[in-house]
């Protein structure tokens, strides 16, 4: 699917620090833990809880966020809709990238399986 540049570019400038205590928020009234959503994140990002916090404190964009990240290979693996958006038929890849971690906060708040959200090739 194609995003408009305003759509990308508006992901692109938007705070990590902004965005963290949403994903916190959700996934805590759900009854999930911060070290679950840290998991998730570290799956897809690579970036340790301690890193995590680095990130906030340096107040890093969503764009600076993933271009310091190294995508776990099976991220491709991440399908499905989020925000109005098929994640797979998205082709700008900084977008694709905050909707897949979008989606693993999704599915972890919605109570999927921790094993089902860190996909692996069968």
């Amino acid at each position: 699917m194609i995003t408009t540049p305003e759509h990308d570019q508006r992901i692109a400038k938007m705070f990590f620090a902004s965005v963290y205590p949403h994903y916190l928020t959700k996934i805590e009234k759900k009854g999930r833990t911060l070290d679950e959503l840290h998991q998730v994140m570290q799956w897809l990002t690579g970036f340790t809880p301690k890193k995590i916090e680095a990130l906030i404190e340096e107040n890093v964009t969503l764009e600076q966020f993933f271009k310091q990240a190294t995508l776990n290979q099976n991220a491709h693996l991440i399908k499905g809709v989020i925000c109005g958006y098929r994640i797979e038929d998205i082709t700008t890849p900084l977008t694709q990238q905050v909707r897949y971690l979008d989606k693993l906060v999704d599915e972890l708040a919605k109570g999927r399986k921790m094993e089902k959200i860190l996909r692996s090739e069968k």
